[in-house]
């Protein structure tokens, strides 16, 4: 059964707005389902969906793959008006979308021989995939995998540095590619241009200091917020004179930009023509600290209690399901209901089990179920074969994850 957003039924509150109803619902719709469980509200992706559209301001929105990391969930959002294109995460997921899609941009560079060879050996692919660069080594390495005479062109973009370097300040942002000001992107351009076998078709830019951060988490927020504002107003003017340096040498076909949390700020960019969106569509529970925004926590899991260590613990099976980034308590899964439970300090999110200490722990029983949110919208994917899709209290359908599909890409 594919997944039709459009046509699912929702109802035109927000559910989640009531928590003891939206978990509840959750709850009664995969009772009969051994833990652990995800679980997808089709609402809620929807809400989601629609939402990010709106803030777009009409600029299309280019998926994430990463943050997804389950077909018929892209497969859905790409149906929907305002969404155009992935973004994946490495070239073997990438050939693999090719089959089906034809828009594929990568949004890291490879060293991948295998999916490069791969790629050099197939013209339908090579016409629908963009691999990401920053430097010529990655071109000097996808010519020693198949030289140009021996290959159809390779599309390529350009990853240009869109962090700030604060007057002060230094480095504001993560450390991604080498070329950050417009004379060196230039200059890099012009050196893939002259190059036989590869066409400069794109560039992207992506700032992570204003997408990937949330300005209403509590302490700091003033800082951030100004941080933010003085970073977009210098990223505006180095995007656009980033463009209008690589229009000179190729007639580009996207510039791409943002993500979940910059999309206002991005789209309103007239050098952008799309912007990237991922996280905001699944939400996981980092992305509830935006002013700009509140997605509806539409992926979440279920773990079961499997003892009581104390009146005011419960224990689920299960556990140690720890996003990325650094290693903060952020990065931790997030019990979500019943409310009120945390996770013990010694202890965090656990491995096989995890304790969760709190009053509502005194009212659970073996047998009970918790629900939790990711951290992150996609790597919860890597964890579990399928989601089971609710809505009107019931599963309206199954959607394998990648993993549930046999894939494994990082």
């Amino acid at each position: 059964m594919s997944l039709d957003l459009l046509s699912s039924t929702s109802p035109s509150t927000k559910p989640w707005s009531h928590p003891a109803a939206y978990w509840g619902e959750m709850s009664r719709a995969v009772a009969d389902l051994s833990g652990p469980v995800a679980v997808i509200h089709a609402g809620a992706l929807r809400y989601n969906t629609l939402d990010l559209a709106v803030r777009s301001g009409g600029v299309p929105i280019r998926v994430a793959t990463k943050s997804v990391r389950v077909r018929e969930v892209i497969d859905a959002v790409l149906t929907l008006p305002g969404y155009r294109g992935l973004l994946a995460f490495t070239l073997a997921e990438a050939l693999w979308l090719a089959a089906d899609h034809d828009d594929i941009v990568m949004g890291y560079p490879t060293a991948d021989r295998s999916a490069i060879a791969a790629l050099a050996a197939d013209d339908r692919a090579a016409q629908r995939v963009t691999i990401m660069v920053d430097d010529l080594a990655q071109l000097d390495l996808v010519d020693a995998v198949r030289a140009p005479a021996m290959r159809p062109e390779i599309r390529v973009a350009i990853d240009a540095d869109a962090s700030w370097r604060a007057p002060g300040l230094g480095h504001i942002g993560v450390l991604r590619s080498p070329v950050h000001e417009a004379a060196e992107v230039s200059a890099l351009a012009r050196s893939i241009a002259a190059r036989p076998g590869f066409r400069l078709v794109g560039l992207m830019m992506y700032e992570a200091q204003i997408a990937g951060q949330g300005d209403n988490t509590g302490a700091g927020d003033a800082v951030i917020r100004w941080m933010q504002r003085r970073s977009a107003a210098e990223l505006l003017e180095r995007r656009a004179a980033i463009v209008t340096g690589l229009r000179d040498v190729a007639p580009l076909e996207f510039v791409n930009g943002g993500g979940t949390g910059s999309l206002e700020v991005t789209a309103s960019d007239q050098s952008v023509t799309e912007v990237t969106a991922g996280s905001g569509l699944l939400a996981g529970h980092l992305f509830d600290g935006y002013r700009a925004f509140h997605p509806a926590p539409a992926a979440a899991f279920a773990l079961d209690v499997v003892r009581k260590p104390a009146a005011d613990v419960a224990t689920v099976l299960g556990g140690g399901w720890i996003a990325s980034g650094p290693a903060l308590s952020s990065r931790q899964p997030r019990a979500v209901w019943p409310e009120d439970l945390r996770t013990a300090p010694r202890e965090g999110a656990g491995e096989v089990q995890t304790p969760l200490r709190g009053e509502a722990a005194r009212a659970l029983a073996v047998g009970d179920r918790v629900w939790f949110r990711h951290a992150k919208s996609g790597e919860l994917a890597e964890r579990v074969d399928r989601y089971h899709v609710v809505g009107d209290g019931a599963v309206i359908a199954e959607a394998a994850t990648y993993r549930g599909e046999g894939k494994a890409f990082l």
